[in-house]
């Protein structure tokens, strides 16, 4: 088996997994369902991966939302029951989009062409976010008549600054540019050209994470995500406790021997499968 048909069994029907560099996988939508969930859940247990990038297969767009005609909304006899069936059917399309946050690896994004609905809610999910200078990002959910409810409206304020652009986009469903999309801080790069090239720089940057040690680099999403959801004390605390068994770890001992040998460290695998 080649390194690039290395995650070949992680593909479905509406997407592809290979692996273009060691310990790297790459993630290529043609249209979102939730088998992009249960792929990532997949790559949480997998030993091998240490970073996983997120593009679109498509040449003109990451993805243009949800595609209204192929939903199948669950019905009741009375609103109650139609509610609380309702209540499950998005609690399952959150639970799907949380999966790359959920993932222990880094998961990089790499956004070209348009992005639209349902675009927002995965890379807002993600822990980097590329944009190709090509991409017109919208969050266009109030434009077909309702809130935003797969995560955009619960992860954007975490990680924008600018929450007046926050609250302009989301009541007005209008387009916005990767220039002000860095700017307002949803994205860490514009990358000049489209798809090949905004891709190309997300797997540059997973490459180089994927050289450092997976303990660190697992822990320091781990405790990133925490930091976000508590308070500086809580995460302080939380750290020491973390960071008390992590430390452990001979990875530590292999940076600095690597480090004075001015070497490459050579790291093991997380060993994560159950």
């Amino acid at each position: 088996m080649s390194e690039s048909d290395a995650f070949h069994h992680f593909s479905g029907t509406y997407l592809k997994v290979s692996a273009p560099a060691p310990y790297v996988a790459l993630v290529e939508l043609s249209r979102f369902w939730t088998e992009l969930g249960q792929v990532f859940d997949r790559f949480s247990q997998e030993p091998t991966v240490r970073a996983v990038v997120l593009a679109s297969a498509l040449p003109k767009l990451f993805s243009a939302g949800i595609d209204f005609t192929a939903l199948s909304l669950p019905q009741g006899d009375e609103p109650a029951r139609s509610a609380l069936r309702l209540r499950q059917h998005i609690l399952g399309f959150q639970s799907c989009i949380s999966a790359m946050e959920r993932c222990p690896y880094p998961v990089i994004v790499a956004t070209h062409g348009i992005a639209y609905g349902l675009s927002i809610d995965i890379i807002s999910a993600c822990d980097v976010r590329y944009a190709a200078s090509n991409v017109v990002f919208a969050v266009k959910e109030v434009d077909v008549g309702l809130a935003a409810d797969i995560g955009t409206l619960a992860r954007l304020p975490k990680i924008a600054g600018n929450h007046s652009m926050i609250h302009e986009l989301a009541y007005t469903g209008r387009n916005f540019s990767a220039a002000e999309a860095e700017k307002m801080g949803l994205v860490s790069r514009v990358v000049s050209g489209g798809r090949d090239e905004v891709v190309a720089a997300a797997l540059d940057l997973a490459k180089l994470i994927a050289e450092k040690s997976p303990v660190a680099v697992a822990g320091t999403k781990h405790l990133l995500l925490h930091a976000r959801d508590h308070s500086v004390r809580e995460n302080l605390e939380y750290t020491a406790t973390w960071n008390s068994a992590m430390l452990q770890t001979h990875d530590l001992t292999n940076a600095v021997k690597a480090a004075q040998k001015k070497q490459k460290p050579a790291f093991r695998p997380l060993g994560l499968k159950l």
